[in-house]
């Protein structure tokens, strides 16, 4: 845990107490300040209380003490409107930051000033939690200390406090750039910019400016990295590169840069600042298939590129990278059957990168749907033999794969995970796969979409003959 000790004998406000709320309070405790915390949940209270809070409703709190509100990242401070406890803070002349924002001043106090330890930040909307979990793998296996965590994990304040060796590598969402203004990373990274989120930030461009925050603002001496395949962040990297020279760098798939990383045909070569130079083929590395985890691949080189004392060790550590649990995660297969769990992937953009991998699909699809729905998938349709739609998104899924998906209303994973093996086991194809990939989000029947992706691993692992495939956990045991 890291002490925030910038509150000493002052109090603070934390509202939202899942997991980075809980951290907040744990730290701030720790560091000597006086904590009031609320939410509406009773799970929460309690645990807040167990840690030391004084857990009563936001509005009975003393404002006039209040120095600052630690917001949870799910509570709206903008868009569509802020919330009511973001008003009262306001008013109250007390600042309204995030539990990123309290690591950010422990960790670098100063602005402009060193900090304790570097900091690798990661942002996009989709390839951060891979990217993130890359980044800390190949820096481990270089020599460093490196600490994964922020929204892929481990909250950022449930760290270890910095070592000599240490190097943090966070994974940063919109809502915590916006509660994090002093987040000052050594390295960050923009993996790619789609439409998400965007009842939280008003458009594509409220979203995609949030989203540039993070690069702007980088060290002095820092860098960052751009995935420039799509055009929003493509024009973040023009800015960057307006700004820092070669101290950013686009990062493309499928494309040849003149300057910059780039991956053909699956092989990474580094042209940042000099002559194309071969790095290695990313087809070696089993756990990353597809195109867009070149891309991941291309951005964890970009970031540890100038960390990493010898450049020929960074190849070696990404082909033996074991994955992430939920990312087009292998769970095992039943003779020529194999179960695919890509649970991570809550909007459209996200699953096209899981339909990308494979030919013949048994589609588990479905949940609460974002905006756009799948209509975006189309050229996917004919990879995919037959859907199976969970969820509240099951009807809306019908109306745009009628006629040209063969499909059924499944209704929850079991059913929907039964019936598609036995239609992939009786195929004709050659290579079936059953893969959860659901472009939704979970909520409307399980907590999220990391207990979606857990309940899809334990029914496949319940199925006869299945042979399991060790999962991303196992592999790090």
């Amino acid at each position: 845990m890291i002490e925030v000790t910038s509150f000493r004998d002052r109090s603070v406000g934390v509202f939202g107490l899942a997991r980075s709320g809980i951290s907040a309070i744990e730290s701030l405790n720790a560091g000597g300040a006086r904590v009031f915390a609320w939410d509406d949940r009773e799970a929460g209270r309690k645990t807040a209380s167990g840690k030391g809070a004084h857990v009563d409703n936001w509005e009975s709190w003393p404002w006039d003490e209040i120095s600052a509100l630690v917001l949870s990242p799910g509570v709206p401070l903008t868009h569509p409107e802020p919330h009511p406890v973001v008003r009262r803070a306001r008013a109250a002349g007390a600042e309204v930051i995030g539990d990123l924002e309290l690591f950010a001043r422990t960790i670098r106090p100063v602005a402009g000033a060193k900090g304790q330890a570097p900091i690798v930040a990661i942002t996009g909307t989709n390839g951060k939690s891979t990217t993130t979990a890359l980044i800390a793998h190949v820096l481990k296996a270089c020599g460093f200390e490196a600490l994964a965590g922020g929204n892929i994990g481990r909250a950022a304040l449930d760290l270890p406090p910095p070592k000599p060796s240490t190097l943090y590598v966070l994974e940063v969402s919109s809502y915590q750039i916006d509660l994090a203004p002093h987040l000052v990373a050594d390295v960050a990274l923009l993996t790619n910019l789609s439409p998400d989120h965007l009842d939280r930030h008003g458009s594509m461009a409220g979203y995609a400016a949030v989203k540039g925050k993070l690069l702007a603002q980088v060290a002095d001496d820092g860098c960052v990295a751009v995935g420039v395949d799509d055009p929003d962040s493509a024009a973040i990297y023009t800015g960057m590169a307006a700004q820092r020279g070669n101290h950013a760098v686009a990062v493309a798939v499928g494309k040849v840069l003149g300057d910059g990383i780039f991956v053909i045909d699956g092989k990474l070569y580094d042209a940042w600042g000099q002559s194309a130079e071969l790095i290695g083929d990313l087809k070696t590395a089993t756990h990353l298939p597809g195109a867009h985890n070149w891309q991941n691949a291309a951005l964890c080189y970009a970031a540890v590129r100038r960390l990493v004392p010898d450049r020929r060790a960074i190849m070696p550590a990404i082909a033996r990278f074991p994955g992430l649990a939920h990312r087009i995660e292998e769970v095992g297969r039943i003779g020529k059957v194999r179960f695919i769990n890509d649970s991570k992937a809550t909007n459209a953009d996200a699953a096209a990168r899981a339909l990308a991998c494979y030919s013949d699909i048994f589609w588990i699809a479905g949940g609460l749907a974002k905006e756009g729905g799948i209509a975006s998938l189309s050229s996917f349709f004919p990879r995919i033999r037959k859907a199976y739609l969970i969820g509240k998104a099951a009807p809306e899924f019908e109306t745009t794969l009628s006629g040209r998906v063969p499909l059924m209303q499944a209704g929850n994973l079991e059913r929907a995970i039964r019936a598609a093996f036995d239609d992939a086991r009786d195929s004709s194809a050659p290579d079936p796969v059953v893969l959860l990939s659901p472009a939704c989000a979970s909520f409307d029947q399980f907590r999220d979409f990391e207990q979606r992706g857990d309940v899809f691993r334990e029914l496949a692992r319940k199925l006869e003959g299945l042979q399991r495939h060790p999962s991303p956990m196992e592999h790090s045991a």
